[in-house]
């Protein structure tokens, strides 16, 4: 478990984040969504160890991970610059990460790169983005970490690529009991992979909560709806967003499926449908409730 305590962190006068606190379960795919600029990757390197909270701590299983080795063992971090030692190829960097990491698992490295086609004898430098990216990720997996934290680590993959990327971490997931925290400016890159889901925003995360819970929570309806009904007033249908157009009504409501349809067929619709709903459409229900502009927030850089 991982746990982030009133962590701030100021860049001279910008302040990165403001007092951000919260609690990843282990085993489980921790999505961290934010617009360009709203302190993703500062946090992410916190937790890393990489950089020092100004205030606050981060604790993996009750231990700071600042200045301590043995924890930072269980800890990799994908960052969202790719950086390899200057003249290297990936077998030279499989050595460099096989000295630091006790758990690194050279017989997976070399099925991985097999896997992934990589040429291990090749300058790195030659190496396009996505497939120094692919590198990054192959030598991740292979220090067998406990916690993966990736920043924006599906940039640069073809659409392929990032599906087999994300079914080699649920294997990992399911597997090892690993944890990984993806950072991303995309929900629709983490909506068929995540568990849990935080939105951060100048500093601080403004919502968090569980993906299974959120669905289960919302219904979107379509209906043709004809003469003078009106579903606004039904109570008690807790509406989040209400759209009429001449006889067509789409709507957003917090009531489970029962409550929903039986408030739809008491007006007799012409036609009607419930429809699952994205995960950004989720989020932009959830913030508007609280009074945020989702659109506006991922929107800013």
């Amino acid at each position: 478990m991982i746990e982030i305590r009133n962590i701030t962190k100021r860049y001279d006068e910008v302040l990165s984040l403001d007092r951000v606190s919260t609690t990843i379960g282990g085993g489980s795919i921790f999505g961290l969504v934010g617009s360009n600029g709203a302190g993703k990757s500062t946090l992410l390197r916190i937790m890393a160890g990489v950089f020092k909270p100004d205030e606050g701590d981060v604790y993996y299983d009750g231990k700071k991970v600042w200045e301590n080795p043995a924890v930072k063992q269980e800890i990799f971090y994908i960052s969202d610059e790719e950086y390899a030692i200057p003249g290297t190829n990936p077998d030279d960097m499989m050595h460099f990460y096989r000295a630091l990491y006790r758990s690194f698992d050279e017989a997976y490295y070399a099925r991985l790169c097999e896997m992934f086609r990589i040429e291990r004898k090749r300058a790195l430098s030659t190496f396009s983005k996505g497939m120094k990216r692919q590198v990054d990720i192959v030598l991740a997996l292979s220090c067998r970490p406990k916690v993966l934290l990736c920043d924006e680590t599906f940039d640069g993959l073809d659409p392929v690529m990032r599906q087999f990327v994300k079914k080699l971490i649920c294997e990992e997931v399911a597997e090892r009991g690993l944890t990984p925290i993806i950072a991303s400016h995309n929900l629709r890159e983490l909506e068929d992979l995540c568990d849990h889901i935080g939105l951060i925003h100048r500093g601080g995360i403004l919502f968090e909560s569980d993906i299974d819970e959120m669905k289960s929570g919302v219904r979107k309806v379509q209906m043709v709806l004809e003469g003078e009904n009106d579903i606004t007033t039904l109570a008690p249908l807790h509406l989040i967003r209400y759209r009429k157009t001449g006889s067509i009504v789409s709507f957003i409501a917090r009531d489970d499926d029962f409550t929903v349809e039986e408030k739809i067929k008491s007006l007799a619709p012409t036609f009607y449908e419930i429809l699952p709903l994205t995960l950004e459409e989720i989020f932009i229900s959830e913030m508007e409730e609280k009074g945020y502009d989702f659109t506006e927030i991922l929107e800013q850089k």
